[in-house]
């Protein structure tokens, strides 16, 4: 499926209810959002059965956007082409947003969306090795989870740093202007001038990916 499936072909209830929910954190009415989705909040009850029924095909909904985009980007990357700078694109504010609400409810709800996140990126950076774009980690269930955490806080703690937790518009373009060119030189170059420091830390403790965590 396409970015531009993904957006024409969704269901108006759910394009609502990600909005809604973006704007007002997962507390927001299930009329407020029929309303908005000009149909009832008896309609919704019978096509999802429940409020959470809704916040679940969102969550899958989103999610699906997320690996789109991650792939369409990789793909090319892969064919030697610009990386698409998706943070300029103002219609695809609702998506971070509803991101940026699972990560502030917390509890078992951001727990369950960040880690399905997570498993998501473990398999569009598989992608983006066997296409040459990404080199082989170590231990790849644990780089996606950093890469996925590390981004998520920079966006949230730009947000909550500068009082624009309510201003997506803004916080992803002081995002975009201030972190992206050292984040690329980062994942570009590396930071090291050699593997000195990582050869010492796995000879001290181990491979983390081949040993228990300690106590």
């Amino acid at each position: 499926m396409s970015r531009e499936h993904a957006f024409t072909e969704v269901d108006p209830i759910i394009s609502s209810a990600v909005e809604s929910f973006g704007r007002h954190g997962f507390g927001a009415p299930l009329r407020g959002i029929a309303a908005d989705a000009g149909v009832s909040a008896a309609l919704i009850v019978k096509r999802f059965g429940s409020k959470d029924g809704l916040h679940a095909a969102c969550d899958e909904y989103v999610r699906e956007w997320i690996r789109i985009v991650k792939t369409e980007n990789i793909d090319a990357v892969a064919q030697g082409r610009f990386l698409p700078a998706i943070v300029d694109d103002d219609a695809l504010l609702p998506m971070f947003a509803y991101i940026m609400a699972s990560v502030l409810a917390g509890g078992d709800v951001g727990r369950q969306f960040v880690e399905g996140m997570i498993v998501d990126a473990e398999a569009y950076i598989a992608d983006a090795v066997a296409q040459g774009v990404a080199k082989p980690s170590r231990d790849e269930p644990a780089r996606a989870r950093y890469l996925v955490t590390s981004s998520l806080g920079s966006l949230l703690l730009t947000m909550l740093m500068n009082g624009e937790t309510t201003e997506l518009t803004t916080a992803f373009r002081r995002l975009q202007h201030e972190m992206s060119p050292p984040m690329i030189e980062l994942y570009t170059e590396g930071l090291f001038t050699d593997g000195a420091f990582l050869d010492d830390y796995l000879r001290q403790f181990g491979d983390p990916s081949a040993t228990a965590p300690p106590d």
